[in-house]
């Protein structure tokens, strides 16, 4: 271990999800993130310090580009997100940061900002924040193979890694990324039709991008299996057109499950030969158990008849004719139930059954990132941070060693019992939900969670202590601290 890098401190924070034009932006405070950067660059000046951006720093699925990877065009793509003006402020901080003495920046790689993995946007964002700075430009890491980032903090090892490596939906391929910098190297490019994107960014770019258009918080609800896309199903029964897309893609995450591990061959950029797959969400994961109950009181054989053949396996890249005609039955009897009920009553009964007993936003749960990344690290690692899920998590594993999600800075959208308790106390979050901008989201009291995460692992005397932290009012003042482990 003599050859990782030692810090005084390391601070964490993922997922700030930089991109798209102002109406569809999902950072929001921008301001609070500049400032606390320009904290950390002024914090214990004799120390050293490390900032880990541990994946999605920009978010390039939310930018108008032709296909699935940006290419070519990946440096005028993320100099746009730079530039924008409320972004701006965030990248003039972070080049304060690589400035100060002691100080170093991490850019580790997530599932949206796959094209940091190129030379071209790695020598970009240098130029940005370092200009003709050596020492400066010295003091900027990139990670973009998947390995994460290893160092040291008070002899404990300190281990960042996105967390979508062990996500089906969203691995990256890091052979073919490697490839695609090989290429613009060498002059070359590539066409689209030689990426293959995982299902993930085929849902993003396919599926939710068209829907955000009308509803600008879909993809701010969680969870999203059951409250996002259940959500948008009784809210507005005239997307069942997108649900049933959403269907095909779900079937093909199966296929990335089995992909995680895999290499592909140095030849070309060829995908695995299809396999039968399983639709993996059911007929009651989709609408809940009262919806499901009273649209399939008058019809239980039809529905049951429907619900085995959303489940049927079928060839990736299929067409789901059975598929459809399951979201359409369903679409049909919902729209006849709601003759009789007022669509606010429906949605707020569908969101009591999906978030009874809900844990997605508790600190402590051992999720499936928890699991399967947890279950992959050795026993070498004292503190494992990821990000990915935007949900922040802060546990004790044990025998001294601890685990953090630093959550994320976009915004997240909770659905509390007390909005949900009576149609008067959730008529507010009804009409919010109808409007569907991202103006009317941020106007609406108490509608957003005021929650920004931060992971801060530091050395005082010998005494190494991890935290999970919320950073909070302008960002300029110490975080808040909401869970923390010494390890002494």
């Amino acid at each position: 271990m003599k050859n990782l890098p030692e810090f005084d401190e390391v601070h964490v924070v993922s997922d700030l999800h930089m991109g798209g034009k102002p109406g569809f932006q999902i950072l929001r405070e921008t301001q609070r993130l500049a400032n606390f950067i320009l904290r950390l660059a002024a914090q214990r000046p004799k120390g050293r310090l490390a900032l880990v951006l541990n994946g999605d720093v920009f978010d390039t699925l939310a930018e108008d580009v032709a296909g699935f990877v940006a290419v070519d065009d990946a440096p005028v793509v993320v100099q746009r997100i730079m530039d924008d003006a409320s972004f701006a402020a965030i990248w003039d901080a972070m080049a304060t940061f690589v400035k100060t003495s002691g100080r170093t920046l991490v850019f580790v790689i997530g599932n949206h900002d796959i094209e940091i993995a190129f030379p071209t946007v790695q020598r970009l964002l240098r130029s940005r924040l370092a200009g003709d700075d050596l020492t400066a430009r010295a003091r900027i890491e990139f990670s973009t193979a998947g390995a994460g980032y290893t160092c040291l903090v008070g002899g404990a090892r300190i281990y960042c890694i996105h967390g979508n490596e062990v996500d089906g939906w969203n691995y990256n391929r890091y052979e073919d990324l490697a490839k695609v910098s090989r290429r613009l190297n060498a002059g070359l490019s590539l066409t689209q039709d030689e990426w293959k994107p995982n299902a993930g960014t085929r849902m993003v770019k396919q599926v939710m991008n068209t829907v955000k258009a009308r509803y600008a918080w879909i993809d701010l609800l969680k969870p999203e299996t059951s409250a996002a896309v259940g959500t948008l199903l009784v809210l507005d029964p005239s997307q069942a057109k997108k649900i049933n897309e959403l269907f095909g893609i779900v079937g093909e995450r199966k296929r990335g499950d089995a992909e995680v591990d895999a290499r592909l061959s140095a030849e070309g950029f060829d995908e695995p030969a299809p396999q039968a797959v399983p639709v993996m969400m059911t007929l009651e994961q989709m609408i809940g158990p009262n919806l499901k109950r009273e649209i399939g009181q008058h019809d239980d054989d039809m529905l049951l008849a429907a619900e085995k053949n959303l489940d049927k396996p079928r060839q990736a890249g299929a067409q789901p004719d059975a598929t459809l005609g399951t979201t359409q039955l369903v679409v049909d009897r919902l729209t006849g139930w709601l003759r009789g009920i007022s669509t606010a009553e429906a949605l707020r009964r569908a969101l009591r059954d999906w978030l009874d007993k809900d844990k997605t936003f508790q600190p402590d749960d051992r999720d499936d990132t928890f699991k399967q990344v947890t279950a992959l690290v050795g026993p070498a690692i004292d503190f494992i941070v990821t990000g990915h899920t935007h949900l922040e998590r802060a546990i004790d594993m044990g025998q001294r060693r601890y685990y953090f999600n630093c959550g994320t800075w976009i915004r997240l959208l909770q659905f509390t019992p007390e909005m949900l308790a009576s149609e008067e106390s959730f008529a507010e979050v009804y009409k919010v939900l109808t409007d569907g901008r991202m103006k009317a989201i941020d106007e609406a009291p108490g509608f957003v969670m005021d929650q920004t995460s931060a992971v801060s692992i530091s050395n005082d005397d010998g005494h190494v202590t991890g935290s999970l932290v919320h950073v909070e009012g302008d960002g300029s003042g110490a975080p808040r601290v909401v869970k923390s482990f010494a390890r002494s």
